[in-house]
């Protein structure tokens, strides 16, 4: 073998390391999954998103709930049984109110029990898919969001607001127009809320609910901590178990560069003196 060989054969090797650990993860993720399964004696669902790197160029690319994504999860719904539970777990910014609507009512719709499982966060369409579950079970520091809805890149909530603030004819057409949708859009997601917290919860606590978290009482990306979420009514536990948080290290951030958080990944133990 002549040092041309040796050279293609190590170019090769380096060139398929990103594609083998790739595959690799996949495989653990599914043997994974399949533990959790035969535990919990239910069908796991994952909707993660991570901060992708765009191959070759290197830059980011942020990943939210889409059509794509609630067209899998409505496909992983109808290929279980009704009388198997469903465990979902969330780790997502939020995304697309249709898309993260279309798989809250596909949740409600399911007659066995259904459980989200939020290990760090489930913002905005997250937070609305974990409230048509049966019970939501949150990190010890992991966060809801609000759900009020966002028209281009303001909160519907703060354009009715600023209009209101102002007389009309100081208000350019562009503006109330807004404002019009504005209105409809916090409208329609309180009545979906109503939708998905319907049968779960009295009447008046169904009205304070889908008021406080649609109506732009907080900024959109408020914390809603478990306390919080359990003052509110919300069917929450902090019992989680250990396999959700193992099975997300198999979902690792891309690195690009130098990582901005570097630690041993080992218990550390105070000693005895």
């Amino acid at each position: 073998m002549g040092f041309g060989d040796l050279f293609w054969i190590i170019f090769i090797a380096i060139a398929m390391q990103p594609f083998l650990r790739q595959k690799f993860l996949e495989i653990a993720r599914q043997k994974a999954i399949e533990a959790i399964e035969r535990k919990r004696g239910s069908r796991v669902i994952l909707l993660v998103h991570r901060q992708e790197t765009m191959s070759l160029l290197g830059f980011p690319i942020m990943r939210y709930i889409d059509i794509d994504d609630s067209e899998e999860v409505i496909r992983a719904i109808r290929l279980t049984d009704k009388d198997v539970p469903i465990d979902i777990i969330l780790h997502t910014p939020g995304g697309l109110v249709l898309a993260a609507l279309q798989i809250a009512l596909a949740i409600k719709k399911h007659p066995a029990k259904v459980t989200a499982f939020v290990p760090h966060y489930a913002m905005s369409g997250g937070t609305l898919i974990a409230l048509a579950c049966d019970e939501i079970v949150m990190g010890e520091h992991a966060v809801l969001g609000p759900v009020d809805p966002q028209i281009r890149e303001y909160p519907a909530a703060s354009i009715l607001r600023a209009v209101k603030r102002k007389p009309p004819e100081h208000i350019d057409d562009s503006t109330l127009i807004l404002a019009d949708i504005a209105e409809m859009a916090l409208k329609q997601m309180k009545e979906n809320l109503k939708i998905i917290l319907d049968e779960r919860y009295p009447p008046e606590k169904i009205e304070e609910i889908a008021e406080i978290l649609s109506q732009g009482y907080f900024t959109h990306d408020y914390p809603i901590t478990y306390e919080e979420a359990k003052k509110l009514g919300l069917p929450v536990s902090n019992e989680m178990p250990v396999e959700i948080y193992q099975l997300m290290k198999l979902f690792p951030q891309p690195v690009r560069g130098t990582p901005t958080v570097e630690y041993i990944p080992l218990p550390k133990k105070g000693t005895k003196s």
